[in-house]
């Protein structure tokens, strides 16, 4: 059974940066497509960046254009975010999501496999 677990959330000042990891296993994970959501308080969860294994195509929500990179990890079936020019907006419980489909994928129901998330938090 696939299993992802996220780490490096925590607590950062507006204007720092964070990395988060997601570590995947319980899968073959060649043509796989793993993603980034975050869910704020009193919102819906919302789609933050993906990258596919195969060809490693990158796809960005616009907030985190520009600030957030999204890439395979050196380790195996690892793929980490790295945040940088934080905003206070950005506080949410961030979540990896993965799915069998090797293409982009944008919305919750294109992923079938989750993360029980990390917290992000980003003071003023």
């Amino acid at each position: 059974q696939v299993q992802l677990v996220e780490s490096g959330g925590g607590l950062v000042q507006a204007g720092g940066s964070l990395r988060l990891s997601c570590a995947a296993s319980g899968g073959t994970f060649s043509s796989y497509t793993l993603g980034w959501f975050r869910q704020a308080p009193g919102k819906e969860r919302e789609f933050v960046a993906t990258i596919t294994w195969i060809g490693r195509s990158t796809y960005y929500a616009d907030p985190a254009k520009g600030r957030f990179t999204i890439s395979r990890g050196n380790a195996k079936n690892t793929v980490n975010l790295q945040m940088n020019s934080l905003k206070p907006e950005d506080t949410a419980v961030y979540y990896c999501a993965g799915t069998r489909r090797s293409t982009i994928g944008t919305a919750i129901a294109d992923y079938e496999y989750w993360g029980l998330g990390t917290q992000v938090t980003v003071s003023s």
